[in-house]
């Protein structure tokens, strides 16, 4: 069964990691699709791995035009746009983010550009459209369990937690406000899943340790991007079409484990 058939969906941060899996998924229920990276190289890996039902562009996700060109393209490539997928962002431990004391302003301002900003601007162009087309549509953006179920010995970037807690807040407020307009926005909220954003904790054996307590379903591991698959096309496809404003935890059990160090 296709869940997406005639779907035009526009994925943000979609050459890579969860974007590239849950942009597979997509097509693999029908969907035609955008997906929008930074780096020229895996811009191409991803439309030759997608086939004839994607198209890509080359940009960089905290510039404003990026969500508008990528919109744009869809429309032009498929014919209309009818849902996004904002998964772009990442760790600004290297610019500064760390525990409050010793965060820099850099670190929580690049924290902030790469998962607050970017968001911003994709929803943006996406309701615009949305709201000019008078058709309604569909957002999902990326959020962390660490947005509201913080673990101090391992992931302890305080900047980072503030930005994905501020996706929730920001999400549930537009969906109620969208809502009559019949815009949906939600929220998925993984904890640690193996992509290349995540490979300073995927590669740490402590870490990993404490992870198959913390993460405890299917034998304690890490998340996979494909583990999130199934939410993602759920909430882009019609079945989600009376669904808005929730953050579903994709986890593995963390909301609900101890977790051993």
């Amino acid at each position: 069964m296709n869940w997406l058939t005639d779907k035009k969906i526009v994925v943000i941060g979609g050459t890579t990691g969860l974007g590239l899996s849950a942009a597979q998924a997509f097509v693999d229920h029908g969907a035609q699709v955008v997906v929008v990276g930074r780096d020229s190289a895996s811009c191409q890996a991803a439309v030759t791995q997608l086939g004839e039902s994607a198209a890509v562009l080359s940009g960089d996700a905290t510039q404003p035009k990026t969500a508008v060109d990528a919109i744009a393209l869809c429309i032009r490539a498929f014919g209309a746009f009818n849902g996004l997928y904002h998964v772009a962002g990442g760790s600004g431990r290297k610019f500064g983010d760390g525990p409050l004391h010793e965060i820099t302003l850099e670190g929580w301002n690049k924290t902030f550009e790469l998962n607050l900003t970017s968001l911003f601007l994709s929803n943006q162009a996406a309701v615009r459209q949305f709201m000019a087309s008078g058709q309604g549509g569909t957002i999902l953006n990326m959020g962390s369990v660490l947005g509201y179920s913080p673990s101090p010995a391992y992931f302890s970037t305080h900047a980072y937690a503030a930005t994905k807690a501020a996706v929730i807040g920001f999400t549930k407020a537009t969906a109620a406000y969208y809502a009559p307009h019949n815009i949906r926005l939600n929220v998925l909220a993984p904890a640690l899943v193996e992509t290349p954003m995540s490979q300073r904790a995927s590669r740490d054996e402590e870490i990993l340790k404490f992870i198959k307590t913390k993460q405890p379903l299917d034998g304690g591991r890490n998340g996979q991007p494909a583990d999130l698959d199934g939410a993602a096309v759920y909430f882009l496809s019609d079945y989600a079409k009376f669904t808005t404003g929730q953050v579903l935890s994709v986890d593995g059990g963390w909301s609900h484990a101890e977790g051993q160090r």
